[in-house]
């Protein structure tokens, strides 16, 4: 296995960085709107390159409101560490078969965690994934509720509650598990993902 910021590649999966290309027609910045532009300046640094930002700026107010949902959910402070709220993400990802979301989230994880250890396994098996108790059940329960959303209910939060997390941690990580349920699907709908050559 290689070292944490060295490209994780397994089972299709990887922590290197890809790219994400439209099959849609995407917005041309240089035409766009004063609130497709002013969705786009606080959307991403890289918003006006990027597919994915540049395809939904073209409904501005949906792209807005994603945007603010992701960054409460993923980087609201206290509550879950932003590597378990990554752990959740790449869960979700790996059990959707999104390439691109589980390299991105797969990448912040082993940045944030300074380890990938967790990453190799869901690659390999989100079913059996997880280096303690607390991951476990921070990954079986993402599955649960990307699997089978109609059935999530007590009985999946208790291996939460088992491994200490608290009712704020737990709020958070099925925030972090919803919007990929949702932003997986939307990616894989729209686009897909594209290796980068050097």
């Amino acid at each position: 296995m290689p070292p944490p910021g060295e490209p994780l590649r397994r089972n299709g999966y990887t922590s290197e960085t890809l790219d994400w290309t439209s099959w849609l027609p995407v917005l041309d910045p240089a035409t766009a709107t004063a609130e497709q532009q002013a969705v786009l300046d606080l959307s991403h640094p890289k918003a006006r390159t990027s597919d994915f930002y540049l395809l939904l700026a073209r409904q501005p107010r949906v792209l807005s409101e994603r945007s603010q949902a992701f960054n409460a959910i993923m980087y609201a402070p206290g509550g879950l560490s932003r590597a378990e709220r990554e752990v959740a993400a790449t869960a979700v990802s790996r059990s959707n078969g999104c390439v691109y979301c589980a390299s991105v989230h797969a990448q912040r994880f082993e940045q944030l965690a300074k380890r990938n250890d967790v990453m190799a396994q869901m690659f390999d098996d989100p079913d059996t994934a997880g280096t303690n108790a607390r991951e476990r059940a921070i990954i079986q329960s993402s599955l649960a509720l990307t699997r089978a959303p109609g059935s999530f209910g007590a009985a999946q939060l208790q291996p939460l509650r088992d491994a200490g997390l608290t009712d704020q941690e737990i709020l958070d990580m099925l925030h972090s598990a919803a919007l990929f349920g949702w932003a997986n699907r939307l990616m894989l709908n729209l686009g897909k993902e594209r290796y980068i050559t050097p």
